[in-house]
This record gives C-alpha cells, sequence and structure tokens, in this order.
C-alpha cells in the first residue's frame, strides 16, 4: 500500500478505530468481573505483536536499535494506560469511563508545550476550563464525588496523552507497522509480569462467552484498532488525530446506553457534552464556524 493511499485512508482508519473502542467499555465492564486485568490485557497484546509480526515479516530487515527503544517506550506508555484506566472501569460506569478518559485530547496540546516548547494557544485554555467544568458535572452528585474509579480513569487519559505525544514523535521517517509490533511486544511482556505479579493465571478454565471477549479484544480491539490508530496518526496531523480518536467516548456512552441498563442523570449529561465541546473547540478551534460564515 503505497503513502498517497494511506493518506488518503488516514482519518477512516481512525474513526474505524473509535468505533470498535467504543464497544469495548461495556463488554470489558462485564468480562473484568470473571477474568483478571492483567492476563485480559497480556493475551490481547500478546495476540496482537505476534499475529502482526507475521503479516510484516518482510519488513523485519528494516529494524535497527532506534526501532526498539523507540516501541519499548511507546509500550511502556501503553500499557501503564491501559492498565489504569482499566482498573479505574472496575470502579465506574462505562459510559463514565469513555467520557472521562477522553479529556486525554485536552491534555495533548499541553503536553506538547513541555516537549516541543509549542505554547498552547486561548483555545487550548478556554477547552481545559470547559473541562474542568464538564468533569464537574459528571462528578456531581449533590456534591462533587469524584470516586477512585473516576480518579484513575482521569490518570488513565493523562497517560494516553503521553501515548499520543510519543507515537507523534516516533513514527517520524520510521515504519509505523514496525513500531506498532514492536510496541505491542514490549506491553505484552508487561502484561505478563503483572499477571505472574498478581497471580493473574486463570483457575480451573474460561467459559467459553469468556474466551469469545477475549479474541474479539484481541483481534479487534488491539490488533486492529490500535494498528489503524498508528497508521492514521503517522499520516495526520496531531490535532485532526485527537479530535477523531475523542469520538470513542461518545461512541462509549452510546453501545452502553443500548446494551445495559445504565442511565446517566441530565446533570451528567451536560458534563458530558461540555467535555465533547472542550475536545472540538481544543483539536479545531471552531474552524469549522468560521468556514461556514466566510461562505
Amino acid at each position: 500500500m503505497n503513502e498517497n493511499t494511506l493518506k488518503k485512508l488516514a482519518k477512516p482508519l481512525i474513526l474505524i478505530a473509535t468505533v470498535i473502542w467504543g464497544s469495548t467499555f461495556f463488554i470489558l465492564k462485564d468480562t473484568l468481573d470473571s477474568v483478571d486485568l492483567q492476563f485480559l490485557l497480556a493475551f490481547r497484546f500478546t495476540v496482537a505483536a505476534v499475529v502482526l509480526a507475521l503479516v510484516f515479516t518482510r519488513r523485519w530487515k528494516r529494524v535497527d536499535r532506534g526501532y526498539w527503544w523507540r516501541g519499548a517506550v511507546m509500550g511502556v506508555i501503553l500499557y501503564a494506560a491501559y492498565t489504569v484506566q482499566n482498573y479505574g472501569l472496575m470502579d465506574t460506569t462505562p459510559g463514565k469511563n469513555a467520557f472521562l478518559t477522553a479529556v486525554y485530547c485536552v491534555i495533548v496540546p499541553f503536553l506538547y508545550w513541555a516537549v516541543e516548547r509549542l505554547r498552547p494557544d486561548r483555545f487550548n485554555m478556554l477547552a481545559a476550563v470547559l473541562c474542568v467544568a464538564g468533569v464537574g458535572l459528571v462528578s456531581w452528585d449533590g456534591g462533587l464525588s469524584l470516586g477512585r474509579g473516576d480518579v484513575l480513569t482521569l490518570c488513565g487519559g493523562f497517560l494516553y496523552a503521553c501515548h499520543i505525544v510519543a507515537v507523534s514523535r516516533f513514527a517520524k521517517d520510521r515504519d509505523v507497522f514496525l513500531l506498532t509490533v514492536i510496541q505491542f511486544a514490549a506491553t505484552a511482556v508487561c502484561c505478563w509480569v503483572g499477571t505472574v505479579a498478581v497471580k493473574g493465571f486463570p483457575v480451573g478454565g474460561l467459559s467459553p462467552r469468556a474466551w469469545l471477549v477475549l479474541l474479539y479484544l484481541a483481534i479487534a480491539a488491539t490488533t486492529l484498532a490500535l494498528l489503524f490508530q498508528n497508521v492514521g496518526q503517522a499520516y495526520t496531523d496531531p490535532s485532526s488525530a485527537a479530535v477523531l480518536l475523542s469520538l470513542e467516548a461518545p461512541f462509549g456512552v452510546l453501545f452502553s446506553l443500548v446494551f445495559t441498563d445504565e442511565s446517566p442523570s441530565a446533570t451528567m449529561y451536560l458534563g458530558f457534552l461540555l467535555i465533547f465541546v472542550a475536545v472540538v473547540c481544543s483539536e479545531t478551534k471552531f474552524s469549522f464556524l468560521k468556514k461556514k460564515s466566510a461562505a
């Protein structure tokens, strides 16, 4: 597949990834009751690493030391993000987990400020205020009630922001497919270490449904979705990529409303709306409104 084709497919690939990830919140919520988190993640990333390593066998001759350390750093950050976010999911609802994770889109410009010395503009500042207000409304229950799961989810959002910055920096002038394989392998190693540490190997076997869920998470939500994200990010500017990735949150809430008994309050809906507007503000600077005015 040539570079021009990849550029054309970049944004659609990111969008497909967000739909897949949106479907995982309610699935994970149920599955984590019977499957240890570390084992679940280890299975996901091991399958993804093996499958992609076989698919891209011919590319391995390009690998040098730079690929190994870049992929390792990306993999460790991704492991931390997934672990923290999913531990958060255990103590909050799928919908809240989806939207609170989305704050990474607002955090990205400030991380770029620290890494690239590119100062956030007034839209980024406004987005930060709207996001804080939105998080406050989502956590409001007659008073601010950010539970343990919500706090962990927000920390996971920060780690996802770190991952986006790392991918954008490390994918420059590198084969994004090889970086993705090495990243998955590094994440899998971390997960297996975590599995051994918490003795999370399944005892007595898993149900057929649990194995189906694991396979869906490994093939669709990890192998395909994260590959689509990495390829899409490599051929899309960070701001456009971030706003597309933020659609994971509304998709997550939509799937949760359709397939679970979750029923957010009016205050939570308003909080979700503010967080979404914050993301759009930060990543588009409302440029679409200017285009309509000019027309």
